[in-house]
């Protein structure tokens, strides 16, 4: 059996020569022209190239997925320890939300959201993700990460050899019952020089999103203190591994929009996070502007150089180049490209750090249009 290899995406050299073949996309305010009919437009369009929907399928579920959203806040708060998670159930078009309690349905379904019971809670299994996050230096080569899946109310670890990634959950001290092992060939990476293009040294990444004094971006692409070409920053904070997020202090004008790569631009309006189950497209530089969907948030992913924490895990595609772009869930933003496996060709899985955690450990404001 062959080992997985979770390793950084070529040499600062290959780096360079990508930089090159690809080019600086010039940081410039929308025109006139740009607002939400165009914006509307390019992301509609990919989400039916992507999911397979027709253009009325497409803008009835970003509706839908906006009204899921904020359900899901306001549940989430009032259940309180009966919350067991939720996702977005696509072909029917609503919510669903799990509790422990029976006696919640009521409350559930007052908000008109689907309603399912069962064993454990919400915080029970981020209880199990942090036992295993805990004995992270101990998971096998073949694990390529963990994540809760709330609709099968468990914690999922991807890995080559199950049989390594089972005896790794017990030790960790997770129960068998809480954990579904599942056999994967996935190989995730920290994915550079993606998005809108700005330059470290001879490495290219992308601009995440727009903060008031600068950018957001992937924490691979740069340590703190170093410099920024076009546009000139200079890495005012990063994390990585543990986490994977940065912020570039930057006086460029940069706006509140993202690169849909159609021509336009998608306005960004707010951070609401969108449920499991939901739409989400991601821009960059290499690909352009593909969508999937979330499959989990509050994912592990062990990278060769360290494992990251907290990730949303989709089904988007995503290849060297995209790396610290943005991804959206309608307007609002979700997070940062991290890295993931596979390619736009053949598909894959793709990792994303969540925008408001960044903004919430360097104290930032989200720049929207």
């Amino acid at each position: 059996m062959n080992t997985p290899k979770r390793t950084l995406f070529g040499s600062l050299a290959a780096a360079a020569v990508l930089a090159t073949a690809f080019g600086p996309q010039a940081i410039a305010a929308p025109s006139q022209d740009d607002g939400a009919a165009s914006s509307k437009v390019g992301m509609l369009g990919a989400m039916q190239r992507d999911l397979g929907l027709t253009k009325t399928q497409a803008t009835d579920r970003l509706a839908s997925e906006a009204k899921a959203a904020k359900v899901d806040k306001t549940l989430e708060k009032s259940l309180g320890a009966d919350y067991a998670g939720s996702w977005y159930d696509a072909k029917a078009g609503t919510l669903v939300v799990a509790v422990t309690d029976a006696s919640q349905a009521g409350t559930v379904k007052a908000q008109g959201a689907q309603v399912r019971t069962v064993e454990r809670s919400a915080a029970e299994l981020d209880g199990y993700m942090k036992d295993l996050n805990a004995k992270q230096a101990s998971a096998p080569s073949t694990v390529a990460g963990w994540y809760v899946d709330p609709a099968a109310n468990k914690v999922v670890i991807p890995a080559g050899d199950t049989a390594a990634a089972a005896s790794f959950a017990k030790k960790a001290g997770v129960p068998t019952s809480a954990i579904e092992v599942e056999r994967s060939a996935e190989q995730p990476k920290p994915l550079y020089q993606g998005g809108d293009a700005y330059y470290i040294t001879n490495a290219r990444c992308s601009i995440g999103f727009a903060v008031n004094g600068g950018f957001v971006t992937a924490g691979h692409c740069g340590s703190q203190g170093a410099a920024t070409q076009n546009p000139s920053g200079t890495f005012a904070g990063s994390s990585f591994p543990g986490n994977d997020y940065a912020w570039v202090r930057s006086s460029a004008t940069i706006t509140g929009t993202v690169n849909n790569y159609s021509g336009g631009s998608v306005a960004v309006r707010g951070s609401q996070d969108a449920a499991v189950g939901s739409s989400i497209c991601r821009s960059g530089s290499t690909t352009g502007w593909h969508c999937g969907t979330i499959q989990a948030r509050n994912s592990t992913v062990n990278y060769s150089q360290g494992s990251v924490y907290g990730l949303i895990r989709t089904s988007v595609c995503a290849e060297p180049g995209d790396s610290g772009g943005s991804a959206i869930t309608g307007n609002q933003a979700q997070g940062v490209t991290s890295g993931g496996s596979g390619n736009c060709s053949s598909g894959g899985t793709t990792y994303f750090q969540p925008v408001n955690e960044i903004l919430s450990a360097y104290g930032l404001t989200l720049k929207t249009s």
